[in-house]
């Protein structure tokens, strides 16, 4: 396979970390009605980004989907080895359950440092063809991810606007 057709098989999330509790179901919802177009399309990899939040619900809802769809591929990218080092109970938890379930974890840094984060998410938008993100407000990390990713020609979904 090329490295553009590989391209054309992946999509990434990229979404806030602080999404209300009562809009969880409506995004998750919203973001399975995503991922399975894509899947029909023939895309088979899904890139996480390992953060609390959008990145934790998308992770999970691929992790569910591969019950009906086993041949998709679920592929953490995470900044640096360390970067959960704050966190605390049941999201350590998660992001360890989500681990565990993942097809493959990639580093793309050994320690955290001021930019990881931002390395970490252009490495995922360069990878893909397709974004699923969660987008509610034109600054910060998302809104930069989001941005990036359409300078380097990925399709992007926004769920929060999209009734997909």
């Amino acid at each position: 396979m090329t490295e553009h057709t590989i391209r054309e098989k992946t999509c990434f999330f990229t979404g806030h970390r602080d999404i209300p509790r009562e809009e969880y179901p409506k995004v998750q919802q919203r973001l399975e009605r995503a991922v399975e177009r894509l899947i029909n399309q023939g895309v088979q990899y899904f890139g996480g980004g390992g953060a609390l939040g959008f990145d934790t619900i998308a992770a999970l809802t691929v992790i569910k989907l591969k019950r009906t769809y086993p041949h998709i591929r679920l592929i953490m990218i995470l900044p640096c080895k360390d970067h959960d080092f704050s966190w605390q109970g049941e999201d350590k938890t998660l992001l360890e359950q989500i681990l565990a379930r993942a097809d493959k974890v990639v580093y793309t840094a050994e320690k955290y440092y001021n930019g990881c984060m931002y390395k970490r998410n252009r490495h995922m938008a360069e990878g893909s063809g397709w974004c699923i993100c969660y987008l509610d407000r034109p600054t910060g990390g998302t809104a930069y991810t989001a941005s990036y990713a359409l300078s380097v020609g990925v399709q992007l979904i926004n769920i929060a606007e999209d009734e997909t």
